[in-house]
């Protein structure tokens, strides 16, 4: 089974977020498994993160992607990464410099809370596995 860690800071606090992020994980379930670790702080996460062997941060100055270039880059990755990928959702400050390092993608210039930006890359994974099976979600 494909294993995708998403390492952020912070949790999810609002109960409707938490419901959509949770109907995403049940969608995906058959197919990969997601598991959140979150952090206190920026060092603990770039701890953490320097543990991964497969590592893709999120960062408004990342390239930016449309849905099928992630689904490219998303099966690539886990290719590469013996069916395991984690990816990285910056603090309040952003990526730290050392985070910063590693390939960073965009979903948009704007500026996100870690927590909705959680639930977009819960979809655009969902997305990305509908785009592989050639399903109409995505239209």
């Amino acid at each position: 089974m494909l294993k995708i860690r998403v390492l952020s800071t912070g949790k999810t606090k609002e109960k409707w977020l938490e419901e959509a992020i949770q109907e995403y994980l049940k969608r995906l379930s058959p197919i990969l498994s997601i598991e959140f670790l979150f952090f206190k702080n920026d060092h603990q996460l770039e701890a953490q993160a320097a543990k991964e062997s497969s590592l893709i941060c999120l960062d408004p100055n990342g390239k930016l992607l449309t849905s099928e270039d992630f689904a490219s880059v998303l099966r690539s990755s886990l290719v590469k990464g013996g069916s395991r990928l984690t990816f990285v959702i910056g603090g309040p400050e952003g990526l730290t410099e050392e985070l910063k390092k590693h390939p960073l993608i965009s979903f948009s210039r704007m500026t996100f809370t870690h927590q909705i930006c959680r639930l977009i890359l819960v979809e655009q994974i969902y997305r990305a596995t509908e785009l592989e099976k050639g399903s109409k979600y995505h239209k």
